[in-house]
């Protein structure tokens, strides 16, 4: 799998549709979570590809939340991404927004790594460093069970994201808090 642009590229096509730094932040986060990923899953040579789906996931949400990953396809598309691509953008709206099912490892972790990135970005805006740098996986899970904290960032999606990956929601906080401390982001 090959990505259709270069990071410049996407960041544009994002930044066509999204002028609020915080859309364009979480889209960044992502990109750079699924990277991550993509490397300490085997999915190396197709890391470009993990990313730029990252970084496009939300494409349609600033303009269109009451359309979010119905718009997408039609954004995308005229933007020359392919199906394969917009599959994976969408699955990420599985069963909130969209009808189509995260398949590949990488849809799998787009949907669970999503919602999380936002519990653990807003985690890091309480801490006097306002880093991920100093978080511990305890932080996350005392934040997770607290149901009022962040609380648009949805536990069930991170929850069945992490049934769907077979993984522990454990190994979930910390592959996701390891991949953000390798961002040079601020939260």
């Amino acid at each position: 799998m090959t990505s259709p642009f270069t990071h410049e590229q996407g960041l544009a096509l994002l930044q066509k549709y999204n002028q609020e730094a915080f859309h364009i932040q979480h889209g960044l986060t992502v990109e750079g979570v699924m990277r991550y990923y993509a490397n300490l899953l085997g999915y190396g040579d197709d890391a470009d590809y993990w990313a730029m789906v990252g970084l496009l996931h939300d494409i349609d949400f600033e303009l269109y939340p009451e359309e979010h990953c119905k718009k997408a396809p039609e954004l995308l598309e005229s933007a020359g991404v392919g199906p394969d691509m917009i599959h994976s953008i969408c699955s990420h709206g599985y069963g909130l927004c969209c009808d189509i099912k995260p398949e590949h490892e990488m849809e799998k972790v787009l949907f669970a790594a999503d919602e999380l990135t936002g519990l653990i970005g807003a985690a890091a805006l309480m801490r006097p460093s306002k880093s991920v740098q100093d978080m511990e996986i305890s932080s996350i899970k005392k934040k997770f069970k607290d149901k009022k904290f962040a609380a648009g960032c949805s536990r069930d999606v991170i929850r069945q994201g992490a049934e769907m990956l077979g993984w522990e929601l454990d190994t979930l906080f910390q592959r996701t808090l390891d991949a953000m401390k390798t961002l040079d982001i601020e939260m």
